[in-house]
């Protein structure tokens, strides 16, 4: 159903970066990200798109090298789409609300192909992806999470943290399976814990530092710096 060699021809474009990546079943599987054969980006959010903004204004500034092709949100309302018609940014409303589970992910699929994207960015995306689209973009969608993975995935990380009471949480990068926040982890940043802190204050430093550092994970992916063995990303600075 996502098989990458079909959709992917019939998008037009290459297709040696997908069609022979094996799916990830032990230790003895490695897979390399330096085959893209582009740098287009399509953004997947449901929300404000902060996330979204800072890879806008990282492209913009000449630090991120990549295109995004495609803004794509569930949420009609998303301020996300506001950003991208503001910087002339192709987008699409999926409403998930329209769909079958399996119809949502495939017209996700189907407009990703048509805008010929290279690798798919959740920034703030709030669907949980089916195993089979995961499937078939195998290593090629990064997430970013508000916690020191794997403690405190979910969607409430920060309230989460604040009640266990633990003195250091961050941000995780990692590229995306077919569990919920479980991936292989690309990249970790620890921000501390102040005694005072409110989940809005503690978001709110988090996420300076998420907007730092996704830029350029994206980037060290698409250079291909990033290697997968097992569920161990490895990263060549």
């Amino acid at each position: 159903m996502f098989d990458r060699q079909t959709t992917r021809s019939q998008g037009g474009i290459l297709t040696e970066a997908v069609v022979d990546i094996p799916t990830v079943k032990g230790e003895a599987d490695a897979i390399s990200n330096d085959r893209f054969q582009g740098r287009n980006l399509g953004v997947l959010a449901s929300g404000r798109g902060s996330n979204l903004q800072s890879i806008i204004d990282s492209i913009d500034r000449g630090e991120l090298d990549a295109s995004i092709a495609v803004v794509i949100c569930n949420n009609p309302g998303a301020l996300a789409i506001d950003r991208a018609k503001e910087h002339g940014i192709p987008w699409r409303v999926i409403d998930h609300r329209s769909f079958t589970k399996e119809g949502f992910m495939e017209a996700i699929d189907a407009a990703l192909v048509e805008f010929e994207v290279d690798l798919v960015v959740l920034a703030g995306f709030m669907k949980v992806l089916s195993p089979s689209f995961v499937g078939g973009w195998r290593w090629r969608i990064v997430n970013i999470h508000p916690s020191l993975l794997p403690s405190f995935p979910g969607s409430h990380a920060h309230r989460d943290a604040l009640a266990h009471g633990v003195k250091v949480t961050g941000l995780t990068i990692h590229l995306v399976d077919e569990s919920v926040d479980g991936g292989p982890i690309t990249f970790q940043y620890p921000v501390e814990v102040h005694e005072d802190d409110s989940e809005e204050t503690l978001s709110g430093r988090v996420l300076i530092q998420e907007h730092i550092w996704y830029p350029r994970v994206i980037g060290w992916l698409l250079d291909g710096k990033v290697s997968v063995e097992g569920r161990i990303a490895r990263v060549n600075k």
